[in-house]
């Protein structure tokens, strides 16, 4: 019976059929859902979903809070589509997906109804009691939070999704817009995302039209965050698509605090370089000392310097030097002024051939600022065009030269190209290599601290990165548009409870004095483990039932290895979620 046992493939049922001996096998796949399972019912993510989704009709065979838990456990672990739910969800346990039987009914018709009842349901405040709950259990610190937005490709036309009102709700459009995917040929939705500082915990999503920009949101995203928290005085951190007046004012004057980047459009900007290429040196002070990316690279710097003057409204700015940037900076500016020469000389081999199709100087000084641009490079190099006129004679008739020959004067005009660096102005923009401005009305936080909160901003975008990539959202085929907005919350829904799995091991490793644990292929160390790791070592643990004759003989339980054992403990899950206590 033993190889009988071993003969079984994870997540599949085998039944080798009665025989002489009548024993049957049956395998039910356990994976990582008893921990998804566990984070889901701490943050009460099930029993809200029972509380805002009730039966609409007693003849419903699965409950859409049930769907919909599947469906935020798939996003999760599986990543299969909805038309395959019911496939995926074949192989595991019922208990693990919180269904209360075999998900024979679970199909893509009733998951999209389900996904219509969470758009009609009252999800603002779902979310909201949610997002309280969590912040509650799980002592999040929401003293800084952390905003950002990108654009979600959908494949389809979906003529439907207009903007129009659905049961007195308005719905996003789906629209071509600025697609920060670089996807121009399709239409898109924006994704507005806010996480804490506290290891980047989702607690506020919202999407909007496709072609929506940056700069209207952050009012409407503040008083949200505000009405959430219960409070007004947490850092709010954003790109630069904060620092307009409208937005910066707003927070200011309900004594929020925010700190982001002040564009290059901005005079302050040009000020402060401009002061600095006319000989003044800033006092910069060391606010961080990173190693280099690379052994043997040198040290990655950061310094702060407070700019002696505030912006137009009054606000600090904080200027920041980074080495690493510096030498970025530079290399930039220098592949744009090669590319720019390159572009220059063979313009100048274009004109010099008989048949150059630049007949005329404004045409082929209007093809030099054309390159100049496209490399990059008109505010360094610049292109000179040099018009030269050769004149020939020619006798009017053919025959032998003689004193009544007459000649016919021909005139041609050539172009010539040449370029210009002007090393002044590069000096010049060299002098502030590496630097960009902080904006802040906060005045008592220290420029290392705000440098602190504003190099925290990438921990969002890999949240964007999880949302697109591993959790790949984009729907498809959803026929009614109101299951959209549905479907982003389940991701947001997904992307929070794997926020939590990551935060818990990483506290609870620094709790225990553990500084890395062997989560990498060839049983190499992790320092901070990942959701998608941690699930991943997880996948295929399966639990055997032993039958004979239809009456249950014995249950093999996986046997935990002690690499699983360990994330178990430090993830707060009992080992009785896989090998219940005998």
């Amino acid at each position: 019976m033993e190889s009988a046992v071993n003969d079984v493939t994870a997540g599949t049922r085998y039944c080798p059929g009665t025989g002489a001996t009548g024993f049957e096998l049956a395998s039910a796949r356990l994976g990582a859902l008893p921990v998804i399972r566990h984070f889901a019912q701490r943050a009460g993510l099930p029993a809200l979903l029972a509380r805002y989704l009730p039966p609409a009709d007693a003849r419903l065979r699965l409950d859409p809070a049930r769907v919909i838990y599947v469906v935020v456990a798939n996003l999760l672990a599986g990543r299969a589509p909805l038309y395959r739910l019911a496939e995926w969800a074949a192989p595991y346990a019922p208990e693990v997906l919180g269904l209360g039987g075999p998900p024979g009914p679970l199909n893509d018709d009733r998951t999209g109804r389900a996904l219509e009842q969470l758009s009609g349901a009252d999800r603002a405040s779902l979310l909201t009691e949610l997002i309280v709950g969590v912040i509650a259990a799980f002592g999040i610190d929401v003293s800084e939070l952390h905003n950002d937005s990108t654009s979600v490709s959908v494949y389809g036309a979906y003529p439907g999704a207009d903007g129009r009102c659905r049961g007195g709700k308005p719905t996003p459009a789906i629209t071509v817009g600025h697609s920060k995917d670089h996807r121009p040929d399709l239409k898109q939705l924006v994704w507005i995302l806010t996480v804490t500082g506290d290891h980047s915990v989702p607690i506020a999503c919202r999407l909007a039209d496709g072609n929506t920009s940056d700069d209207p949101t952050h009012i409407g995203t503040w008083d949200q965050l505000a009405a959430l928290t219960g409070r007004t005085d947490f850092l709010y951190v954003a790109d630069c698509k904060l620092a307009t007046r409208e937005a910066m004012r707003h927070i200011d004057a309900q004594r929020g605090r925010f700190v982001t980047v002040l564009p290059r459009s901005r005079s302050e900007d040009a000020w402060f370089r401009t002061w600095v290429a006319s000989g003044n040196l800033p006092a910069w002070r060391e606010a961080l000392r990173l190693p280099g990316r690379r052994a043997g690279d040198p040290d990655r710097v950061y310094s702060t310097f407070a700019s002696p003057l505030p912006t137009a409204e009054g606000y600090r700015i904080e200027w920041v030097h980074s080495s690493d940037k510096q030498g970025h900076d530079a290399a930039a500016r220098q592949a744009s002024i090669q590319a720019a020469t390159t572009a220059i000389d063979a313009l100048a081999a274009r004109l010099a051939r008989p048949k150059c199709q630049l007949k005329s100087r404004v045409a082929a000084e209007t093809e030099a600022s054309r390159l100049l641009a496209k490399a990059g490079a008109a505010r360094w190099v610049s292109a000179v065009i040099t018009q030269t006129t050769q004149e020939t004679y020619r006798q009017e008739h053919r025959g032998a030269a003689g004193p009544a020959t007459r000649y016919r004067k021909i005139t041609k005009t050539r172009f010539t190209a040449t370029w210009h660096i002007n090393t002044a102005q590069v000096a010049a923009d060299a002098a502030t290599d590496g630097c960009f401005p902080l904006v802040s009305n906060d005045r008592n936080l220290t420029g290392a601290q705000l440098l602190a909160a504003y190099k925290y901003q990438p921990s969002l975008e890999r949240r964007h990165h999880l949302l697109k990539s591993a959790q790949n959202a984009a729907p498809v085929l959803l026929h009614n548009p109101a299951r959209i907005e549905a479907l982003f919350c389940c991701h947001f829904f997904a992307l929070l409870l794997a926020a939590l799995i990551e935060r818990q091991i990483r506290h609870a490793m620094a709790q225990a004095g553990t500084p890395e644990i062997p989560l990498y292929p060839e049983l190499r160390d992790c320092a901070s483990p990942s959701t998608e790791r941690i699930l991943e070592i997880l996948t295929d643990l399966t639990r055997h039932d032993l039958y004979q004759h239809g009456q249950h003989l014995q249950t093999f339980h996986p046997q935990l290895t002690p690499l699983q054992l360990q994330v178990l403990n430090l993830l707060g899950v009992p080992a009785t979620a896989y090998t219940p206590a005998s």
